[in-house]
């Protein structure tokens, strides 16, 4: 089986002919939010309608899957502060939340202008210790996902400061702003616009210069070639990994197409980890998968 997709000879120095892309573990339902703990050794992941977060451990018996937490409030997408706390963002609360080291769990936000979030849906920690998060209508529209409820909010992209308080709306002209990024030097803010459910918005990753901890100068930047762009990463280089319908693919710095890792299964989300940020993990409907590259990732953790 062909694992990868070469469109630029740099993409080949990327991958590696003898490190293909294997499936971890199957049988979920819709997987998302996945995220490395490196100093547990495991992958931490959302089963969103499962409405459970998950651990894979390598080399433990069997697919190597254990419970983290059940009755998870349908969490989605995950990441770790700079004190690696897990924050979480969850569809049914409509909050992000962080887990303390003795296991509670803290509200960072919930409201926005005193009315309910939407259902947060992917978050990042700059290394300030600002908290930013989308909040799309996904969780609230279906059962599936979540609980179907009142919109109260526009679908917007957030930012919590690192002293904390309420939530500061960012980007506020999205349809429904998804997967999140920065650049290494976090002076770029990569986001996915993955639309409305049942329309034909334009779904596309736009790009701003961050400026004074804000998003500037808003601007298209790619948009894949197959399905729609949802969880996103960047590499050591400043290049943009993105899932896509077809896999994941790779965007250079100027929005030129590298290459694909291509999966059998529509691909939601991804992150690097392994004992040298050298593994992509990818989070694909019914199944988690992994290959090892030629970089490494950048974002915590």
């Amino acid at each position: 089986m062909t694992h990868f997709e070469v469109h630029d000879p740099a993409f080949g120095r990327l991958v590696l002919g003898n490190a293909p892309v294997k499936r971890l573990a199957t049988g979920f339902d819709w997987v998302e939010g996945p995220v490395w703990c490196a100093d547990a050794g495991c992958l931490l992941f959302s089963d969103i309608p499962n409405n459970r977060i998950l651990r894979w451990t390598p080399g433990t018996a069997g697919d190597g899957i254990t419970t983290f937490r059940a009755d998870a409030n349908f969490s989605n997408g995950h990441t770790r502060d700079r004190q690696g706390r897990l924050v979480s963002c969850e569809h049914r609360g409509r909050r992000v939340t962080r887990t303390e080291w003795d296991g509670t769990v803290t509200v960072l936000a919930d409201r926005y202008d005193g009315k309910r979030l939407n259902s947060p849906n992917d978050v990042v920690v700059t290394r300030d210790g600002a908290v930013w998060f989308t909040d799309p209508h996904y969780g609230i529209k279906l059962d599936y996902e979540g609980a179907r409820s009142e919109q109260e909010n526009p679908c917007n992209l957030y930012r919590i400061a690192p002293e904390g308080g309420a939530p500061e709306a960012v980007v506020t002209d999205m349809q429904c702003p998804n997967g999140l990024a920065f650049s290494p030097d976090e002076s770029r803010l990569y986001v996915a616009d993955t639309g409305r459910l049942w329309t034909d918005d334009a779904q596309h990753v736009r790009v701003y210069d961050v400026e004074d901890g804000r998003p500037r100068n808003g601007r298209f930047f790619v948009k894949p070639d197959q399905g729609i762009a949802d969880g996103m990463r960047v590499d050591e280089a400043g290049r943009l990994w993105s899932s896509a319908g077809d896999g994941v693919h790779c965007f250079d710095a100027d929005g030129t197409l590298l290459g694909k890792i291509l999966v059998p299964e529509t691909v939601s989300n991804l992150c690097f980890g392994g004992r040298a940020k050298h593994v992509m993990y990818i989070t694909a409907t019914t199944s988690i998968y992994s290959v090892a590259l030629a970089t490494r990732g950048v974002q915590w953790p």
